[in-house]
């Protein structure tokens, strides 16, 4: 079974969502992989800063502009993942088009919000 978590577009400042998303996937036990811009570590995770194909990704959560997204369009439809969720500021029609035709869902939430309130 899936239950993997990709923070795509991570940053290591600590004021940064993604990095605080990290943080608390991390405190609630979900195994998280991220990539970002650069090498480091947030938490007990590693940054990636290539394309890795990580197995078994049930969930990516994007932190990235609908412009710099067209770059992991392939990558993450190739991870068939069960979602992807867009984070305020990531929604991106043409991306949810792409995904819905290659069956995989799409949530436009936060994270954050979603981890809180116990929905993630």
């Amino acid at each position: 079974m899936k239950n993997r978590t990709l923070v795509l577009g991570t940053s290591l400042k600590p004021f940064r969502y993604s990095n605080i998303v990290i943080k608390r996937l991390r405190d609630s036990g979900i195994d998280t992989v991220a990539i970002g811009l650069q090498k480091g570590s947030v938490a007990d995770v590693t940054i990636k800063t290539e394309n890795v194909f990580f197995e078994d990704i049930d969930t990516v959560t994007l932190y990235l502009n609908p412009e710099r997204q067209k770059l992991y369009y392939d990558y993450i439809i190739g991870l068939q993942p069960r979602r992807v969720i867009f984070n305020p500021g990531t929604e991106n029609v043409e991306f949810i088009k792409l995904l819905k035709e290659n069956g995989i869902e799409s949530e436009i939430a936060c994270t954050l919000v979603l981890l809180s309130t116990k929905q993630y």
